[in-house]
């Protein structure tokens, strides 16, 4: 009887193992992915489980599960694993397998054997990013990683990010577990989705999931908060570094904010004295923020600082005018306490500072945010100031801050005020080049500049680079050939010059007719992407004006061949246009061109023309002058 029990036994075991190892082997089967998944998949992921376990606002456990299969060179990003973390938000445990193409596990990895780095500008910090990269060149290989974050708070709720352009998905799900009387809300962002909400005894559970997605078709161009579907969460109670808030309401929000800075934003009786002697002959306060705004560009530099509540809280204006550095919350909030001392009110506003980002929802509070500026209401209007950037003319915003909701923040509380939609003429390239092209077809050109807004920010952005890399930028950014040699100065920060040597100014010849490119430059060379099915409204980085003028002086006898046509150019938000004329008696060829983008954001229905327009615009860039060598003057002695 016993051993009737124990072959049963035995034999039960044995089914129930080989079950196991059946099931696992078709988790990593590739035969058994529908083939809507896998077909334009570089990554297949065939389980993966999001668990956010909310104890209350002051603690919540995050776990992840993710187990996928890398089918080729293009989907290698995927083998790297890399988290964040800080003093509020513990990884606790990692577990990277690697199994091969037969199912073999050959490689198994801890946290200790990742590499922990500290991120940010080293000067202060406490934000950690741990990572590691699984090295191989053979391809099915199948990743099973597991890992735990503990945060102390709820003020950040992990998104459910769920379908990129390169990975098809055949089971995914998120799940959070929260105390029944705790509110959490979500937001939709391109999904339909919905969770299933069941409530046991205290707590609540809300379950989303997805089955057999293919890859995301991902849009070039679209906006950087909408490009993939996911869904953000908010829990309206939250805690953060010991800080209980609110996030029922922008104004709550800002409330909390308020009470996070209180009292940080003094300065020295000296230091108060000095700004005061600063500004004792500015005739009203705009001017006094002018003053103030040039000291701190002149005098402070940006530094990325991941310190305070979480990077939240910043330090303190007297530490930051002693040091000479600070992050954005804390270069505002020394500019903050300045601008108090000489009479003059200011509110932090904090923003999410992303190119092509959208607006904060007024219906969903949330944090969205990851930068702070400084609102100054003057009069009847509000000078707004990025106090991060050393080059931003006064009063004017960088383009990701523009066309935003920031939450400005009082004693009273927060609340949403827009921010200056972009204008064109803020982001202004002017060039005047003259070309001296020799009787060998050399030339030297020299090129004037003068820049505002994003351009001044690219010239001086270049202007640090070391010479290898300039050379490169001159091409890639300012659409210049490879010179043969170049000097490039900045003037300040509104003027910059550029020589050039060229060794052969036309770009070919054909009998004794020399064909030369119209301008040195290309005014604009990048392909928008295909129009066609589009289903988002298409973001250029921001609106612009281009304006070029290029003389060419010719050798003495030049004689013109083909002088092209003024040409003009028009779509609903762009322009173009290009003239040209020849100066005989100085034999110089006089080129002017204009390039105007009125909107950067451009209507889905109207993508096509706009698309058209700059497509246009690139095949005018191959225009040519044609001329012939003729005889030169005699020269006279006398």
């Amino acid at each position: 009887m016993f051993n009737l029990v124990r072959k049963i036994t035995l034999g039960s075991l044995l089914v129930a193992v080989a079950a196991i190892a059946n099931a696992q082997g078709n988790l990593y089967s590739l035969a058994a992915v529908p083939d809507i998944v896998k077909a334009k998949a570089a990554v297949v992921m065939h389980s993966e489980s999001h668990r956010l376990e909310i104890e209350g606002p002051e603690k919540s456990v995050y776990k992840v599960h993710q187990v996928y299969t890398v089918l080729n060179e293009s989907g290698k990003s995927a083998l790297i694993f890399n988290e964040t973390s800080s003093s509020l938000s513990t990884l606790t445990d990692v577990e990277l397998r690697v199994i091969d193409a037969n199912g073999k596990q050959v490689g198994k990895y801890k946290k200790k054997d990742m590499r922990t780095e500290a991120y940010g500008e080293g000067l202060i910090d406490d934000g950690y990013v741990t990572w590691y990269r699984v090295l191989t060149s053979n391809y099915p290989v199948t990743i099973d990683v597991e890992y735990t974050l503990k945060n102390k708070g709820t003020f950040f709720l992990p998104a459910y990010y769920f379908n990129t352009s390169e990975t098809g998905v055949v089971s995914s799900d998120y799940t959070i577990v929260a105390p029944a009387d705790m509110n959490i809300r979500y937001r939709n962002i391109r999904t339909s989705i919905q969770p299933v909400i069941t409530t046991e005894g205290n707590a609540k559970t809300y379950r989303w999931a997805v089955n057999s997605l293919p890859p995301f078709e991902y849009e070039a161009g679209g906006s950087a908060n909408t490009g993939y579907p996911h869904i953000n969460f908010v829990a309206d109670k939250f805690s953060y570094g010991g800080y209980p808030g609110d996030f029922s309401s922008w104004q709550n929000f800002g409330k909390w904010y308020y009470t996070l800075c209180a009292g940080l934003d003094k300065l020295t009786p000296e230091r108060e004295g000095f700004f005061r002697n600063l500004v004792k002959d500015a005739p009203d306060d705009r001017e006094k923020a002018r003053l103030i705004y040039k000291y701190l560009q002149d005098n402070f530099r940006f530094v990325s600082i991941q310190l305070g509540i979480g990077g939240l809280r910043p330090m303190s204006a007297a530490f930051t005018d002693k040091q000479k550095y600070g992050d954005c919350k804390a270069l505002s909030n020394f500019t903050k306490a300045a601008l108090n001392a000489v009479g003059v009110k200011s509110y932090l506003a904090v923003i999410n500072r992303n190119t092509n980002g959208e607006p904060a929802d007024p219906a969903f509070p949330a944090n969205t945010f990851n930068h702070v500026i400084l609102c100054v209401p003057v009069g009847k209007d509000s000078v707004w100031l990025e106090c991060t950037s050393t080059t931003a003319d006064f009063a004017t915003l960088e383009t990701s801050t523009e066309n935003r909701n920031a939450v400005v923040v009082n004693e009273n509380g927060g609340f949403l005020v827009a921010t200056p939609k972009s204008n064109y003429t803020s982001n202004f390239l002017g060039s005047h080049t003259t070309v001296k092209m020799q009787d060998d077809l050399s030339a030297l050109t020299e090129t004037h500049y003068y820049t505002r807004g994003e351009y001044a920010e690219l010239m001086s952005e270049i202007y640090k680079q070391n010479r290898d890399d300039q050379k490169q930028l001159l091409v890639s950014y300012l659409g210049y050939k490879q010179p043969d040699d170049f000097l490039l100065v900045r003037e300040d920060k509104h003027h910059t010059s550029l020589k050039q040597a060229v060794n052969k100014i036309p770009e070919f010849s054909s009998g004794d007719k020399l064909f030369i490119t119209h301008r040195v430059q290309k005014i604009w060379s990048s392909r928008l992407p295909k129009s066609e099915n589009r289903q988002q409204d298409f973001y250029f980085t921001y609106p612009f004006e281009k304006r070029d003028t290029t003389l060419f002086v010719l050798p003495a006898g030049t004689i013109i061949e083909v002088l092209p046509k003024t040409k003009t150019l028009e779509s609903p938000y762009s322009s173009y246009e290009v003239s040209y004329r020849f100066d005989e008696p100085s034999t110089t060829v006089v080129v002017t061109s204009s390039l105007i983008l009125r909107q950067h954001r451009i209507p889905v229905a109207d993508f096509a023309a706009v698309k058209k327009f700059f497509d246009d615009v690139i095949t005018d860039n191959s225009q040519k002058v044609v001329i012939r060598k003729g005889e030169a003057a005699p020269k006279k002695a006398f």
